[in-house]
């Protein structure tokens, strides 16, 4: 009986481990997040929760603005923004599991900074035309994304327009997630029907 047990521990640890997703950890994003925290404490507003549709979305944004040159002309754009600089937008917000109607009242804030440098992207927050959206308090949650010298700051709201809610509840699995979720409770049914 304990040699059974053990065996199905040994099935069950490595699919917890597999299902479990590692939490991406970015020292410059978190840094920001900080920082712009701090900013708003300093304004009493309550701080920006971390939203990870949100942050689905300024990773891709930031995907998507790698292989540009960093200019001044960069603004922040509504989702969905007729003036969204992507051709591919729908596409990004695909990728994303989100919805259009789910995401319109947030705000995409890119910036372009040589190496990151921690305080000129807090200052291109906090002192330029982005800090508009970020001393709102209609804004409550908040991804980031990066990639070379890009951050991308995405705002959403707690209400049904700006909440970044996927778009149905079967995308948050991946088609192959949902196999191995389904394979590895059968196994497990099929343990303790054994014991």
């Amino acid at each position: 009986m304990a040699s059974l047990r053990l065996h199905f521990l040994l099935v069950l640890l490595p699919a917890i481990l597999l299902l479990s997703h590692p939490v991406k950890s970015d020292d410059k994003e978190d840094n920001l997040l900080q920082g712009i925290n701090s900013y708003r404490a300093s304004l009493n507003l309550a701080a920006l929760t971390k939203n990870d549709n949100a942050d689905c979305l300024a990773d891709e944004v930031a995907d998507q603005l790698k292989s540009q040159p960093c200019s001044n002309t960069t603004g922040s754009f509504t989702v969905p923004g007729t003036e969204s600089p992507f051709p591919n937008y729908p596409d990004l917000l695909a990728h994303c599991h989100l919805n259009i109607t789910d995401t319109k009242d947030g705000v995409i804030m890119p910036v372009c900074v040589p190496n990151l440098d921690r305080t000129l992207v807090l200052s291109n927050f906090t002192q330029s035309q982005y800090n508009e959206y970020i001393n709102n308090t209609k804004y409550t949650g908040v991804g980031i994304g990066s990639e070379d010298d890009w951050i991308v700051v995405v705002l959403s709201t707690n209400k049904p327009g700006g909440s970044f809610t996927r778009a149905t509840s079967a995308a948050l699995l991946p088609k192959a997630g949902l196999t191995f979720h389904l394979i590895s409770l059968f196994l497990g049914f099929f343990l303790v029907l054994l014991s």
